[in-house]
């Protein structure tokens, strides 16, 4: 018996040890083809007003053949708003297409989303009457999904989109838009996948090296050729919580604060997550920061340095990332404005109809999203341009002439809101005027506060048919302090962490726990004189007795206990399942926690692409399937000691009886009448596990009719162990554990 235990410690010691070899590589990525360049273009903003431009962003489009109000909507929305507010640039930043089935399972290319989708953009051109080279759509996950190569018969964005179309086949576009002697540069990337796979394992952005090269060039481009400051925002598909490190270690966020971007505004998350999905980066150089892993606040906390005036100065590494939200249902629109170096931004929703005005005020900024920490040094180093605060500026668009626009200033120092100024603005007269810039003189200093959120600005224009609209009130800071905004905690979710370099500590830390679950009371079973039972937690109750004695319960059962702890060496060493990962069928890959092994169409093999994606099914498999399996077995188990041990109190039997009379209990009651099929025999614990571990069995049956669809798998052929190892060991246990 001693050597049969031993032979079986000396096995499982050997299988953790290989567990324990954590992968310490990056997944291998596809470089994207060299011969696409960037895509550089510079526009001569004609007009007036020359101190300000301004641009638009959609994102999140999701254009489907299932729910045509998208396209509708769009379609009678978008032309009269771009009419009116006539931007430099119009920014579509991912997701133009839904790329779903109707129940949302089954996740690839649908041409006659991508056909409808260029003839509402090639209507929605002619009917705003602006220049189609000024419009620039970005591919997101959706428009990637069962994509095998890009440019080949199933990547319909490279033929039907506006960039496809213009021939801007790069992966990076840069677009200079130059107002007098001032440039405004916008850098948009694409970091899709090269090898798209199908939902739901494609939700993360990927760049290369070579990428993040192409990126830090055309950003870089201005630094050397203009006098003046350059206004630097990048736009993108995926914010950067959902973006992976390159092969060396690199990522996006290092690149944006090398140049110290403006902003970085990006799409992907949908607003159903919240309304603040901002978040402000600020160079942290420590080399185990937490900042790796999670930011907390929508502000990253500066650390206190000594204030360098010196004109020579570096400036600081910073830049704000601002996700917009979507149009799929929101029907949100942005309008981003930079005016004498200040850029700031107002969200459109056009849920309630189209806009018969809009009003982006431009200075000062709303010390919530918008200030920043160079703006904070360069006022209290007076190196600030005073003309750019001198006054109160704000663009109004309009279908009707503008008869009014009045600044308003709330103090709230006190409780409530006091206005402490209003007054009328007044129109820049330029002879030819791309759009309505007004602005009132004020005396700035009186508004120097410590507090960042003491002031409130409102704008208030009235148009000739007597319509009144007001802007939200935003607070500012004159002096560049940041109001304080806290993330619920589903903003925090999807802003807060980096999910890519999260993926393997979440994965390794429930590995090994799972593993010790297991390991610590068989260990305890075999070498230790002290053992977990019924009567032991009765004396010592507690939560850490009580799991102790469930799991060491779970030993006594093992085949359960095997079985369990081969699933996990399964789940470690082998593939998960072969599914379908294209449009056009062709050969299967599979997936192993690393990422998906395939061949793409040239029949090159692609290793462990898609991750960290895949961590939207390895995670919750592992932690609410495979987790509470193994409680809910040992539960089981537990629960058959004590209804054992009180079978035996009240019969006086011994032990040795217990099994045989508990055979006939079962079929039959104290008077000898043969019991009913469903009874429980008071075990009321046992019907409440025997429910839970049902509800594991739904859930895990619901992830397994998912992942079939997505991927046209057969439960028996192309996944059986994955399917089927966790409804059979807890029918295997719910059997072992009914009466015996």
């Amino acid at each position: 018996m001693i050597v049969g235990n031993m032979g079986i410690l000396v096995l499982i010691f050997l299988l953790f040890l290989l567990c324990l070899k954590v992968p310490t590589y990056h997944a291998q990525q596809q470089d994207q083809t060299s011969s696409f360049s960037p895509h550089r273009t510079v526009i001569d903003v004609k007009g007036g007003p020359e101190s300000v431009v301004w641009v638009v962003q959609l994102s999140d489009l999701h254009f489907s053949v299932h729910h045509p109000d998208r396209a509708f909507d769009f379609k009678t929305l978008l032309p009269p708003a771009l009419s009116m507010i006539n931007p430099s640039l119009v920014l579509i930043t991912g997701d133009l297409t839904d790329g779903k089935s109707k129940d949302l399972l089954v996740m690839r290319q649908n041409e006659e989303e991508w056909v409808e989708y260029k003839n509402i953009m090639e209507d929605v051109v002619k009917r705003s009457g602006l220049d189609k080279s000024i419009f620039y759509d970005l591919r997101g996950n959706h428009d990637n999904f069962g994509v095998p190569v890009v440019g080949g018969s199933f990547d319909f964005y490279s033929k039907y989109s506006i960039n496809g179309q213009l021939g801007r086949s790069g992966h990076v576009n840069s677009i200079t838009l130059q107002a007098g002697e001032q440039k405004y540069l916008f850098v948009g990337l694409d970091s899709t996948m090269s090898v798209g796979l199908r939902g739901p394992t494609n939700l993360f952005g990927h760049p290369t090296d070579q990428l993040l090269t192409e990126i830090d060039l055309e950003l870089a481009q201005w630094d050397s050729q203009s006098a003046k400051p350059v206004n630097k925002i990048t736009f993108g598909h995926f914010p950067l919580s959902f973006s992976a490190s390159s092969q060396s270690g690199r990522t996006l966020k290092d690149i944006f604060l090398k140049h110290s971007l403006s902003a970085y505004i990006c799409g992907h998350l949908h607003s159903r997550f919240g309304k603040n999905l901002k978040r402000h980066h600020l160079s942290n150089h420590l080399l185990l920061s937490s900042q790796k892993f999670f930011q907390f606040n929508v502000h990253q906390i500066p650390s206190e340095g000594i204030k360098n005036c010196s004109f020579g100065a570096p400036p600081v590494e910073e830049f704000w990332e601002w996700e917009m939200g979507d149009w799929r249902k929101s029907r949100a629109m942005r309008i981003l404005a930079i005016d004498r170096g200040h850029v700031s931004f107002a969200g459109i929703d056009f849920k309630s109809g189209s806009k018969k005005t809009i009003i982006i005020p431009t200075f000062p900024l709303d010390s919530r999203f918008m200030s920043t920490s160079s703006s904070h040094n360069e006022y209290e180093c007076e190196h600030m341009l005073p003309s750019s605060y001198e006054t109160v500026r704000a663009l109004v668009f309009s279908v009707s002439p503008v008869v009014s626009v009045v600044a308003k200033i709330y103090d709230s120092r006190y409780g409530n809101l006091d206005n402490v100024m209003e007054a009328t603005m007044t129109k820049h007269v330029d002879r030819s005027s791309r759009g309505d810039l007004y602005s009132v003189p004020w005396n700035y200093k009186a508004f120097e506060d410590p507090s960042a959120d003491r002031f409130w600005l409102q704008i208030e224009a009235t148009d000739i048919m007597g319509r009144t609209t007001l802007t939200e009130l935003r607070p500012f800071s004159v002096n560049g302090l940041h109001a304080k905004v806290l993330w619920t905690w589903k903003e925090f979710f999807v802003m807060g962490c980096q999910w890519a370099a999260l993926y393997y500590p979440i994965l390794w830390l429930t590995m090994y726990f799972l593993l010790l679950l297991l390991l610590i009371p068989r260990a305890f079973l075999i070498f230790s004189r002290k053992q977990h039972a019924y009567k032991n937690f009765l004396a010592a109750k507690g939560l850490i007795n009580g799991i102790a004695w469930v799991l060491q319960e779970l030993c006594r059962v093992p085949i359960a206990w095997f079985g369990f702890l081969g699933y996990l060496f399964y789940l470690v060493l082998f593939p998960w399942f072969v599914g379908q990962v294209f449009t056009d069928g062709g050969d299967r890959g599979y997936m192993t926690y690393m990422g998906w092994v395939v061949k793409s169409s040239n029949n090159k093999r692609n290793d462990y692409i898609g991750s960290p994606d895949i961590m939207v099914v390895v995670l919750p498999h592992l932690i609410f399937v495979v987790l509470p399996a193994i409680f809910f077995a040992g539960a089981l188990a537990a629960e058959r000691a004590v209804h054992r041990d009180n079978f035996l109190s009240i019969s006086g039997k011994k032990a040795d009886d217990y099994g045989r009379l508990n055979k006939r209990s079962l079929r039959y009651d104290s008077r000898g009448n043969r019991r009913s099929k469903f009874h429980f025999d008071g075990r009321w614990m046992r019907s409440i596990l025997l429910v839970l571990c049902l509800a594991i069995c739904w859930k895990h049956f619901k992830n397994c009719r998912a992942l079939m669809k997505a991927y046209e798998m057969n439960p028996l052929l192309h996944f059986p162990v994955y399917s089927l190892g966790i409804p059979v060991l807890l029918g295997y246990v719910i059997h072992k554990t009914k009466g015996a």
